[in-house]
C-alpha cells in the first residue's frame, strides 16, 4: 500500500492532480528501467482506456522488468504468471475446490484476479490456455462453472512475447491480438543508455529488489479514475472522427495487406489519440495526437501479404504510408 507519509505519493482529486501522479510515473520507472520512455507512455495511456498491452522484444530488454516497476509505482495489486507450454486454462482463472469440511466446492481465485497481470512469454502457451483470457480482457469478468465473477477495477493485461524465438510457441490468434489496445515493440538500448545500465548493476543495483533502487508507489486507483474521467471529456471534432476513420478503411485496402483494421481497432485508436492528447495537457485531439498512436495502436490488428512480407514490407511500413497518403484535416 501507499505510504501517506512518503514524499512523492500523490493523492487523487482533481484532474491536475490526476495527471501530475501518472507524470511522476515515469521519474519513479526511470529508477529501474532506463530509456524506455515510449513503452511507459503506452503503458500509461492503456491505464487510462482500460486496455491492455503486448510487449514485445528480444531476451533481455527489460520487458517484464518494465511492467514490474510500473506495478511497483501503482498503488495497484499485481500478479505475474509464467506461461509455459503445460500451463491449464484453469491454473490462470481458477477452479472449484472441494472442501471436505463443509462437503461443497469452493471457488478458489486465480491470479487473473488482480489490478496488473504480467502475462510472461505469453505465446509460450497453447490457445486453449490462451484463449482463457479473453473473456478476463474483454468483458473484465470469469466465468467458471457457469457462474460470472467479475474482476477488480482497474484491470490491465501487460504480455510480453519474443520475436524471434520461434520454437515451442504457439502464434497469438488475431481475436486475441484484437483485444490488445496496444503493440509496443521494446527496441535494443542506445549505447548511452546501455552504458547507464552497465553502471547502474556496477553500482549494486539489484533488478529483483526494486524498494532498494527507490521505486515508490506514487499514483493510485482514485488517481485512474479522476484521470478517466478527464479523458472521457477530451473534445474530438467531427473532422479527427473522420480522419481515424479514413485510416482504417485505407488499411483495408492496401494491396500489401490480407486483413486491414477493424472497426473496434478504429475506436481503439480514437481513444488513444484522446488518452494522449490530455496527458500533453490538451482538451482536444488534433491529427498529430492520432499519428502519434496509430503504429503502437494498429500494427498488430493487420496481417500482411505472404509476397509482400517476403520483400520485406513490415505492418508499421504499410501503416506509416497510409499516414503520409491520407489526408490530414485543418
Amino acid at each position: 500500500m501507499m505510504d501517506p507519509t512518503t514524499d512523492n505519493a500523490v493523492h487523487a482529486g482533481d484532474p491536475g492532480t490526476a495527471r501530475a501522479a501518472l507524470e511522476a510515473l515515469r521519474a519513479e520507472i526511470a529508477k529501474a528501467v532506463v530509456g524506455q520512455d515510449p513503452a511507459v507512455t503506452g503503458l500509461v495511456v492503456a491505464l487510462l482506456c482500460r486496455g491492455h498491452v503486448l510487449l514485445e522484444g528480444v531476451p533481455g530488454v527489460a520487458k517484464t522488468l518494465l511492467v514490474r516497476a510500473l506495478a511497483s509505482a501503482l498503488e495497484l495489486d499485481t500478479k505475474r504468471v509464467q506461461f509455459t507450454p503445460d500451463l491449464m486454462p484453469s491454473d490462470v482463472t481458477g477452479s472449484l475446490v472441494y472442501d471436505t469440511r463443509s462437503a461443497e466446492f469452493s471457488f478458489q481465485p486465480g491470479p487473473v484476479f488482480t489490478n496488473l497481470l504480467l502475462a510472461d512469454e505469453i505465446n509460450r502457451t497453447p490457445p486453449k490456455t490462451q484463449s482463457s483470457l479473453l473473456e478476463a480482457m474483454e468483458e473484465r469478468q470469469v466465468t467458471v462453472d457457469g457462474t460470472p465473477r467479475p474482476l477488480p477495477d482497474p484491470f490491465l493485461v501487460a504480455a510480453t512475447q519474443n520475436p524471434v524465438e520461434y520454437e515451442g510457441t504457439y502464434p497469438l490468434p488475431e481475436a486475441q491480438l484484437d483485444r490488445f489496445l496496444l503493440k509496443l515493440t521494446i527496441p535494443l538500448p542506445s549505447r548511452e543508455d546501455e552504458i547507464n545500465v552497465l553502471t547502474r548493476h556496477a553500482e549494486g543495483f539489484n533488478p529483483r529488489d526494486l524498494h532498494a533502487a527507490g521505486v515508490r508507489p506514487v499514483a493510485g486507483p482514485a488517481d485512474l479514475e479522476a484521470a478517466r474521467a478527464a479523458v472521457a471529456k477530451t473534445t474530438v471534432s467531427p473532422e479527427i472522427t473522420a480522419y481515424v476513420v479514413d485510416i482504417c478503411r485505407a488499411t483495408r485496402e492496401s494491396p500489401s495487406l490480407t486483413l486491414g483494421v477493424s472497426p473496434r481497432g478504429a475506436t481503439a485508436l480514437l481513444a488513444t489519440a484522446r488518452a494522449w492528447a490530455w496527458l500533453t495537457g490538451r482538451d482536444y485531439v488534433t491529427p498529430d495526437d492520432v499519428k502519434a498512436l496509430a503504429l503502437p495502436t494498429l500494427r498488430h490488428r493487420v496481417q500482411l501479404r505472404p509476397e509482400a512480407e517476403m520483400e520485406g514490407v513490415t505492418a508499421d511500413s504499410v501503416i506509416n504510408a497510409i499516414l503520409a497518403h491520407v489526408p490530414v484535416p485543418r
